[in-house]
């Protein structure tokens, strides 16, 4: 098949530019993932699955087509104890990876991990991430010495990383040289929003349904409901402090 008879299967498959996959596109994503699974045979199944599937946010679908979800057979998967709840996403490559002592990741039902993200454990850190929650591209999770928590109905946007950890800096010694340290667990409690391009650092606790703004540092604990910005991140409004139309000051 050429590059014009593929290109015309696909718009056809997929009933036109911007619409809903076609009834060919729907039997097609269903019968291979029925088949889909985490070793490389489920794996090229889910390949042949997203042929015809809408791409990037919309391609999350599939992982509901069967509890087992949908691993893309481009996702890296280097680690002894990763946990999968049902309908769990994992986009093309995803990066999961364990080193020296890395405890477990546990992913909840229908949590969804997209493009470039990395989830990394070491030196008895684990990541334990709770349903419904959504990591989106470029993310890094780094979970050394103390846990990463994140709750449920999680949004963290493109960018962000957590770390559990924080890096000597002693003088005398070079950097690379020294030993890292860990404060306490990172806590992201549910429904909170993290966004893009922002840092999470070493023993804090982001509070149930508070908001991140976009390249905030937090370098303390974010009380629940909050809404927080800038280096470091500092509380500029409460969430109910906002009209529930628009999220403009009432007048």
């Amino acid at each position: 098949m050429d590059d014009k008879q593929d290109a015309t299967l696909f718009r056809i498959s997929q009933g036109g530019a911007g619409s809903k996959p076609g009834r060919f596109a729907r039997r097609w994503m269903r019968f291979w993932m029925q088949r889909s699974g985490p070793g490389p045979a489920g794996r090229l199944a889910s390949r042949l699955a997203a042929w015809v599937a809408p791409p990037h946010l919309d391609q999350v679908s599939l992982a509901y087509l069967t509890p087992r979800g949908y691993i893309d057979a481009a996702a890296i998967i280097y680690h002894s104890d990763l946990r999968l709840g049902q309908h769990v996403y994992l986009a093309p490559r995803v990066l999961i990876v364990e080193t020296a002592d890395g405890g477990p990741i546990s992913l909840g039902d229908k949590v969804a991990v997209h493009r470039d993200a990395i989830l990394e454990t070491g030196r008895g850190g684990y990541i334990q991430i709770g349903a419904g929650s959504s990591l989106h591209t470029g993310c890094q999770l780094k979970a050394y010495i103390e846990p990463i928590l994140v709750g449920e109905g999680v949004m963290i946007a493109g960018n962000v990383a957590i770390y559990s950890y924080d890096h000597g800096m002693a003088p005398g010694q070079t950097i690379r040289s020294q030993t890292i340290t860990a404060k306490a667990p990172v806590s992201i409690q549910n429904d909170a929003w993290i966004g893009t391009g922002a840092i999470v650092l070493s023993g804090i606790t982001v509070g149930e349904g508070a908001v991140v703004a976009a390249g905030a540092i937090v370098t303390r604990d974010v009380p629940a409901g909050a809404i927080v910005a800038g280096n470091p991140a500092r509380v500029i409004r409460h969430r109910d402090d906002l009209t529930q139309t628009g999220g403009e000051d009432e007048q």
